[in-house]
Parts: C-alpha cells; sequence; structure tokens
C-alpha cells in the first residue's frame, strides 16, 4: 500500500496525461511482487527535436522574436504597435517610450532570451540607468537587467543582474561585459489561487546565466514592489514584458515553451 501511494502521489505531480490516467488505474489489481507493476507503458512523453545549435529555438517553442520583425509585440502603456528600435537582428530599447510585451499570454513556461547592455552603460548620468531593464513573467515578477560586470557600477546585491528584483540575490554575477551578449534561461512556474483569492501554490523561478545557474528554485514572494512588502494577487495567465527604463539595452532570440 505504501509502495502505491507513492507512486500514485509522483504520478499526480508530474502533469495532467499522467494525472489522468493515474487516476483511471485500478491500483488494487497490481502485483507489487512483480517489477511490471512499476513500469508504465501507455503515456508516453511528446517528441520534442532539439535545437540544432545552442540557443536555437526547439521544435515546439514559440519564437516571440527571431531578429526580422516586432510583430508579437505591443506598448505596454496602450497596446500600439512596439516601436522600440529594429536593427541588425536585435530590438533595442527606445529612449522615453515604456516597456514593451507580447500579445500571447502565459504561465509557466521554459525561457530563452538574450541580451546586451550598452557599451558604455557606465557613462550614464544616472548609475542606476546603467544596462537598467528587466525581464517581467505574466507582467509582475522580474528578473533584473542590469550592467553588474564585476561588480564595476555600485547597486544593491538583490537589484543586481541577475536577481528576481528586491526579493533574491543572484547565486553568482555571471555578467558578460557591457557591449557583449547575455543569455537568460528560465524556468517559471505560475502560482496557483484559492477561489477566494488566498494563494495555492506560490510561483516558482530557476535562472541560468551564460550557462551558470543563479537562481535555483526560488519561491517567489508575490509581485515586485520597489517600495514595501510583495503581496500576491489572484491572477491567470498574462504576457511577457521587457522593461523600457533609460537605458538601451537590445534582445534578440527570444522564444518560449508554455509548460
Amino acid at each position: 500500500m505504501e509502495m502505491k501511494n507513492t507512486l500514485l502521489s509522483l504520478l499526480l505531480l508530474t502533469g495532467s496525461t499522467l494525472t489522468s490516467y493515474a487516476q483511471k488505474t485500478d491500483w488494487s489489481k497490481k502485483n507489487w511482487s512483480k517489477p511490471e507493476a512499476t513500469e508504465f507503458w501507455d503515456v508516453k512523453p511528446p517528441i520534442v527535436t532539439p535545437a540544432q545549435k545552442p540557443g536555437d529555438a526547439p521544435s515546439d517553442a514559440m519564437v516571440l522574436f527571431n531578429g526580422t520583425t516586432m510583430n508579437q509585440w505591443v506598448m505596454s502603456k496602450d497596446g500600439s504597435p512596439a516601436n522600440w528600435n529594429l536593427k541588425d537582428g536585435a530590438m533595442t530599447v527606445k529612449l522615453n517610450t515604456g516597456d514593451i510585451q507580447t500579445k500571447e499570454q502565459f504561465g509557466s513556461c521554459q525561457l530563452h532570451i538574450e541580451f546586451k547592455i550598452p557599451a558604455d552603460s557606465k557613462n550614464s548620468a544616472d548609475p542606476h540607468n546603467a544596462g537598467n531593464s528587466g525581464v517581467f513573467l505574466q507582467e509582475r515578477y522580474e528578473v533584473q537587467i542590469f550592467d553588474s560586470y564585476q561588480d564595476e557600477v555600485p547597486l544593491y546585491s538583490n537589484g543586481q543582474c541577475g536577481s528576481l528584483y528586491k526579493q533574491a540575490i543572484p547565486l553568482a554575477n555571471a555578467c558578460s561585459q557591457p557591449g557583449e551578449w547575455n543569455t537568460y534561461d528560465i524556468f517559471y512556474t505560475e502560482p496557483s489561487f484559492h477561489p477566494n483569492g488566498a494563494v495555492n501554490v506560490p510561483a516558482y523561478i530557476t535562472v541560468v546565466h551564460n550557462g551558470i545557474l543563479v537562481l535555483n528554485h526560488f519561491q517567489i514572494q508575490g509581485p515586485i514592489a520597489y517600495i514595501g512588502v510583495p503581496k500576491y494577487e489572484p491572477h491567470s495567465k498574462a504576457s511577457l514584458k521587457l522593461q523600457g527604463h533609460g537605458s538601451e539595452v537590445s534582445f534578440r532570440n527570444i522564444w518560449i515553451r508554455p509548460l
């Protein structure tokens, strides 16, 4: 009975297809003395063709930016077409225009995104704008972008590049030199809420920056708050947002796999 309950619990945690399979299985008829009792043949994972080279999108990914058009993006402030600068296969923050976000809405996902901080970011009149931008999951939870290369620009640690802004200090500073490309691979689990609005399961995030693990299954405390303590509010799927924050940060090769 203990083995049966353990296996059932594992199946219930591994996805809707296996959950359905687990619920339809007559566990009382399993002969737990046989190896076949713990083998599953009826449910198979979908086949996904990996990318041909690192960073490229696998076969089941949705490409959000391929370097040629921004038609997947709109301005966050009013939903008009994204008007950031598009040049040489990258889209770059257009100063004083604001954030952009995807037309499509997402929840749990695997996200790949590449970004470049301006080579002259250290000359910013406001040090807090030195390569400042961010990647917002569901428009609320920000993985910070900043010129944190070699800690040459002073900033609080839970606001530097690779942090979950104001919530988690990155496990390592993996920043490329300004003017060179960085890569984020982000694995995000959306929160769920009870009907009364209380948190059922909080959001979690793992971030790999330039191949280095910098956030490891961190439990997100709530939407990003510049001042005060984060506090969850119920929400459903929402857009991926990129921040325009006074620095001409560039982006390329963005793809997502909804999970």
